[in-house]
């Protein structure tokens, strides 16, 4: 019930928040909507209950969509809640829809040294990749380099050079940037692990 008077609310502060941003009187809203300023005004003060009959017109007038203006306030459209996901040397946290971004992923990873980086855990796939270290030191295989990066820097490479992320000399956090095939490869092949290098 006090769900039902939170979005109640809601609607009538958008109501009137989207008439007030065109710069509209009650009279100009109401004469768009077909509806007497006074009910109009008991509609944004909550002394008068909303009908649905009312808000497709005033939905109409103030050029948005029903459903727009009766979508729920609750937080699940802005908080991600992420829920770890572990394998041998890694857990990693989803830190965007899949939805966002424009096809990209935004994850978290701890890396222990336990996670196995020699060369037959190299990967490759197309696309760039990106990084920065929270916390720890990051141990960066690219093709025949090995690069350490401290806390606070970043790293940016192509994922056509065979690489895997490990940690030196401790557990590090990362914050890192996936494109399709990147989240594919180091979040859901093996659930989780890096995928083999192509021969």
């Amino acid at each position: 019930m006090e769900q039902e008077f939170d979005l109640d609310a809601v609607i009538r502060q958008r109501i009137r928040g989207l008439r007030l941003a065109r710069g509209w009187t009650l009279d100009a809203l109401a004469s768009r909507c077909g509806l007497s300023p006074s009910n109009l005004s008991r509609i944004e003060t909550g002394r008068r209950r909303i009908a649905l009959d009312q808000l497709v017109p005033i939905a109409r007038a103030l050029d948005t969509t029903l459903d727009q203006l009766v979508e729920s306030a609750d937080d699940e459209d802005v908080v991600i809640r992420p829920q770890p996901c572990r394998t041998a040397g890694l857990t990693s946290w989803l830190l965007s829809r899949e939805r966002s971004l424009h096809g990209v992923t935004v994850a978290k990873m701890r890396i222990t040294p336990d996670r196995p980086t020699g060369p037959e855990h190299l990967c490759v796939h197309p696309g760039r990749e990106w990084f920065t270290v929270l916390s720890g030191t990051a141990l960066l295989r690219l093709g025949e380099r090995t690069i350490l990066i401290q806390t606070g820097n970043a790293a940016e490479f192509s994922t056509m050079t065979p690489h895997v992320v490990g940690a030196h000399e401790g557990p590090v956090e990362i914050l890192t940037i996936l494109d399709h095939d990147g989240e594919r490869t180091h979040l859901h092949d093996g659930h989780g692990h890096a995928a083999p290098r192509t021969p």
